[in-house]
């Protein structure tokens, strides 16, 4: 039976969490990205997460094989404004093989942790509106809807919103 496990990402993740990254941004508007990462571009994402802003995986492992990436997760500054800085921004991508096993509550709830260790107040999610699922496991991790931003976005040929939803840390 396999195994999951979080841990945080290392440059050796960079082509898995390129792989799942790039799937959604070309067949999904999960990400506003266009253009699909290049390796070198996934190593460097890598190397500039550290510290509350690090990025996480979900790894599967069967035994003595090699371990699987399922889906990755950050954190980002929320505004680079000063008073800001006690919010962030969540990112959680779980690759499509893996959807509905949980595995994104697990990167949301690592997320929240990390955000809570780290002293900030306020975690948002900047969600696709036709994101239903995403926003059924941010709801379930304690988030609720601030907000909608409409129109703000446009990919394949289409006008999207954005659904914002915010966690407060002293609430989950």
């Amino acid at each position: 039976m396999a195994q999951l496990s979080i841990r945080l990402a290392t440059a050796h993740d960079a082509e898995a969490i390129r792989t799942i990254y790039n799937h959604e941004v070309l067949h999904t508007s999960a990400t506003f990205d266009l253009v699909p990462r290049s390796l070198a571009d996934q190593q460097e994402w890598i190397a500039e997460r550290s510290g509350a802003f690090a990025a996480i995986v979900v790894v599967e492992s069967e035994g003595p094989g090699p371990e699987r990436v399922a889906g990755f997760g950050s954190l980002s500054p929320y505004k680079d404004r000063a008073a800001y800085r006690t919010s962030v921004e969540d990112s959680v991508y779980v690759h499509q093989d893996h959807q509905g096993r949980g595995i994104g509550k697990l990167i949301v709830a690592e997320l929240l942790d990390i955000a809570r260790l780290s002293g900030f107040h306020a975690v948002f999610a900047r969600i696709s509106a036709p994101g239903a699922a995403s926003q059924r496991l941010h709801a379930s991790c304690g988030f609720t809807v601030v907000g909608t931003e409409r129109e703000v976005g446009r990919k394949f040929n289409r006008w999207l919103d954005v659904v914002i939803m915010q966690a407060l840390l002293t609430d989950v």
